[in-house]
């Protein structure tokens, strides 16, 4: 998320964006973009359901070490990158983060000017309806719906 939210920068994201290109990232290929980082796998978009909860709990994380920093207001929650991003990202040169990094900024400039609405609709209509499928996730067994 730090790599992404530094390529996204200045601009910010809420939680459905992130996630929705959390997946583009790591599956690149899957939307005609560079190489996947990782191996596809079958049943890939199944991820979206466990990774949500992980990337929530880590932006939280992140947040509390300035590599995260979040806005509220009227239309929820925005996550940043921290005063201290840019000093990890310098840090760690390792090629499988050379890579991160490179799908990060291709992510943020094919997708990055999209809000999560957008980026939802537009996954799904390339055949990608897991995206949408996020909005009707209940929370924690509760009736209500994202």
């Amino acid at each position: 998320m730090v790599y992404l939210l530094q390529a996204l920068a200045p601009r910010g994201a809420d939680l459905q964006k992130l996630v929705l290109l959390d997946y583009a990232i790591v599956y690149s290929a899957d939307l005609n973009g560079p190489s996947s980082l990782h191996t596809p796998i079958p049943f890939r978009g199944a991820e979206l359901f466990s990774r949500r909860e992980l990337i929530e709990q880590g932006l939280y994380l992140m947040s509390t070490r300035g590599l995260v920093t979040a806005t509220w207001n009227s239309d929820g929650i925005t996550y940043f990158a921290g005063e201290v991003a840019r000093v990890m990202t310098n840090a760690l040169t390792s090629g499988y983060l050379r890579e991160l990094g490179d799908r990060c900024k291709w992510a943020a400039e094919t997708f990055g000017l999209a809000n999560s609405g957008e980026l939802t609709a537009r996954f799904a209509a390339s055949g990608h309806l897991w995206g949408a499928e996020l909005e009707s996730v209940p929370r924690n067994g509760a009736d209500t719906w994202r």
